[in-house]
């Protein structure tokens, strides 16, 4: 499976191809991606995994694919926890929609429907648009921000994150999607971060403070409290994206009627997953990279008018099954 797309907004020439056999290439070695920090992990398994987007970031780079033996490392998974991408094909030729149309009607409609940057929702969205089958009594952040949460969701934020209207190979209009968890992740990213570091110092760890890496080990409350709030936002991440693409949906249906929508393809790039590589049971940390099992379906987003391909992932079990998320950064957003 190999999918092409451009944004439509832009009449780029660029002819590049991007197969998945060359997800895997290793990246040129440099200073700034921060990777040889992780070499000093005492719990690494087998070898790191660096993504040929990778680039630095805190802790943990980002394109960085981290297996550990018993703990999980809060800045190996970062504060956008479940940040991802998702995409929708339609129907619809581009070439039968028209600037006008485009511009004043179906931008200009999701613009009143989904809030950007930094803004939120003025009320709180409806609960059966939250995640579902969470105890959240069992959990410390995501409690405290739950209202602020329900104003979040539907919300694309800021950064890198973008909606795109994007066309095929064949002509056909694409949806796509890139956001996350929004400040919740980033409430129980640094919450989760600053208690590893608090305990790593109580117990004297050998992991130096200063690469910003701090773990919990596998059987503590600390583990389980922040595998489940993780758990928690992974999830919230996937429903303010699934919720951003309905009410684009809603927009563009009642733009053009007869519009039909195939099943949303979703992949997230930061989390902690269980996982089995080389025949051992490990905690697989992604930051800023996607799942790539033999067959997974997968985005890779292009940046700023160049193009986006849906992938096959092809299963390499050298990057622990991963491959790069589309960043297309040499430098972290501080240092540029």
């Amino acid at each position: 499976m190999s999918q092409k797309l451009r944004h439509i907004n832009h009449g780029s020439n660029n002819n590049q191809q991007h197969r998945g056999k060359e997800l895997g290439d290793r990246p040129r070695p440099t200073r700034r991606s921060g990777g040889g920090n992780l070499c000093k992990l005492p719990f690494v398994f087998k070898h790191i995994a660096l993504m040929p987007d990778a680039h630095g970031g805190k802790g943990m780079p980002i394109g960085g694919v981290l297996a550990t033996k018993g703990v999980v490392v809060p800045n190996a998974v970062g504060v956008d926890i479940g940040c991802g991408m998702c995409a929708v094909k339609t129907n619809v030729k581009v070439a039968d929609i028209t600037q006008e149309v485009l511009r004043k009607k179906i931008l200009r409609g999701i613009r009143k429907q989904i809030p950007l940057g930094r803004a939120h929702h003025k009320i709180a969205q409806p609960e059966e648009f939250m995640p579902q089958g969470h105890n959240l009594e069992a959990t410390v952040v995501v409690a405290r921000q739950q209202m602020s949460a329900m104003k979040q969701i539907g919300t694309l934020g800021g950064g890198n994150h973008f909606i795109e209207l994007q066309r095929d190979e064949e002509g056909n209009l694409w949806i796509m999607i890139h956001s996350g968890s929004r400040n919740l992740g980033k409430q129980v990213g640094d919450y989760y971060n600053e208690k590893a570091e608090a305990l790593n110092r109580r117990w004297f760890s050998s992991v130096p403070s200063e690469i910003q890496l701090p773990f919990l080990p596998m059987r503590t409350d600390e583990f389980r409290q922040y595998w489940a709030e993780m758990s928690y936002c992974i999830d919230f991440a996937l429903a303010n994206r699934r919720l951003m693409m309905q009410r684009i949906q809603e927009v563009i249906g009642e733009v053009m009627p007869g519009t039909v929508f195939e099943p949303m393809i979703n992949i997230a790039h930061n989390y902690a997953a269980f996982e089995n590589h080389f025949g051992e049971d490990v905690i697989v940390h992604r930051k800023g990279a996607t799942l790539a099992r033999e067959g997974a379906v997968g985005i890779i987003p292009g940046s700023q008018g160049t193009c986006s391909y849906i992938t096959e992932g092809l299963g390499n079990p050298e990057s622990f099954m991963s491959c790069s998320h589309g960043a297309g950064r040499r430098l972290s957003r501080p240092r540029r």
